[in-house]
């Protein structure tokens, strides 16, 4: 950030913020990052938005036909499935008015009607009905062509259960983006897990927090496992601080692993595990923020990720999703296993509540600019703070 602005052109200029830095004279992002609207949007065009962000899970669009409004950022934006079962993402306004197209999820069949004048469009974004445009009963009009006022469609790709969006459309493959996880999980998990996963459709399938702070401070505290002492206290007592290792996949993800993730703690009859799994690696867990918006963790037995939906500057909505090693960890002798698993990571989940929102409250103090970094625990934390702040170059 050589010419001290985190904006374009001058904009909501701020001093020099030494992100860059090596870990042990780094700050990091200065309040404003967590707290400002302007920065917000601007964030979300220039630096979630030129990259592949998690916009929902694959399971929300559950059938052909089925429209799902969803905000990204104050960006209105709905899913489809389209009739070859492939999701799209448009912009969720009708060409003609600007009328928000998709109010509520619902059943389009194989024509989205737009509420204000009954424009209608086909599941691809074509515009195929113009009802009483010449006047009454009068359905087209010379000079007007259809095919130039389709939906604009935002790029999109399912991966890992998950809807991706790439606002600038111009980010590489979402294939090659990820492969330095996925190439990583698959000398741990077998290199058919991606394909396995299965999620739970049940009442313990999925978790939803909402979270007064920036989102990129649930990122920050997922990466780190130096709060698991005074943060985490059941947690730590068996998978302790001194077991955990900081991970930094490549330019894509960081957090933390775990030498003790322990297979039996929960109740109920065992789940079983990744077919291929490393067997000198059962006890191993790793959870890695994939920047921009999402915590991902793996173990032997489970899969689980976490979409961070940004609601406002200091708004935060968790999503969680629990995926399984195939359909019969689903059948009805797992079930309590399973209802003990979302019962012990709802836990840890709700404990991180009081950090994130302590971290944003202070975010508020001109005492704070940015903070240091511990050089031996909190690496990844830093790498994320420089991942982003490339974004402002």
């Amino acid at each position: 950030m050589s010419d001290g602005s985190f904006f374009e052109g001058g904009h909501h200029a701020h001093p020099v913020i030494e992100v860059a830095n090596d870990l042990k004279t780094a700050t990091g992002l200065p309040n404003v990052a967590y707290t400002d609207r302007d920065f917000w949007l601007f964030e979300r065009d220039h630096v979630l938005g030129r990259t592949w962000a998690a916009l929902s899970f694959s399971s929300e669009v559950c059938g052909s036909g089925v429209t799902v409004p969803i905000m990204f950022m104050d960006l209105p934006l709905f899913m489809v499935r389209d009739a070859e079962g492939c999701i799209r993402v448009f912009h969720n306004v009708c060409s003609h008015r600007g009328m928000q197209l998709v109010c509520e999820t619902s059943q389009a069949g194989l024509m989205i009607r737009c509420p204000y004048h009954r424009w209608g469009y086909d599941l691809s974004g074509q515009l195929k009905a113009t009802p009483n445009i010449g006047g009454m009963g009068i359905h087209e009009i010379a000079g007007f062509d259809c095919r130039e006022h389709a939906l604009r469609e935002v790029r999109s790709a399912e991966y890992l259960g998950m809807v991706f969006i790439n606002l600038s459309g111009e980010a590489c493959p979402i294939e090659n983006l990820l492969a330095p996880i996925t190439e990583r999980w698959q000398a741990l998990a077998g290199h058919d897990f991606s394909e396995r996963l299965v999620n739970d459709p049940g009442d313990f399938g999925t978790l939803e927090l909402r979270v007064n702070c920036n989102y990129k401070l649930a990122v920050e505290n997922y990466c780190e496992s130096y709060h698991l002492p005074s943060i985490h206290p059941g947690l730590n007592s068996y998978s302790p601080l001194a077991q955990h290792y900081n991970l930094i996949v490549d330019e894509v993800a960081s957090g933390q692993g775990t030498h003790t993730y322990d297979l039996e703690r929960s109740e109920g009859p065992p789940l079983p595990t990744f077919p291929n799994w490393d067997g000198e690696r059962l006890k191993t867990g790793e959870y890695l923020s994939l920047y921009p918006n999402v915590l991902l963790g793996l173990q032997a037995d489970h899969f689980f990720a976490i979409i961070l939906t940004s609601v406002a500057p200091d708004q935060t909505r968790e999503r969680l999703q629990f995926f399984y090693a195939g359909a019969n960890a689903l059948d009805d002798e797992t079930l309590q296993r399973r209802r003990s698993l979302h019962g012990a990571w709802s836990q840890v989940f709700s404990e991180d509540i009081s950090v994130v929102e302590g971290m944003q409250r202070g975010r508020g103090s001109s005492a704070f600019n940015g903070g240091i970094f511990s050089p031996v625990m909190d690496g990844p934390t830093h790498h994320f703070h420089q991942w982003f702040a490339k974004g402002y170059q």
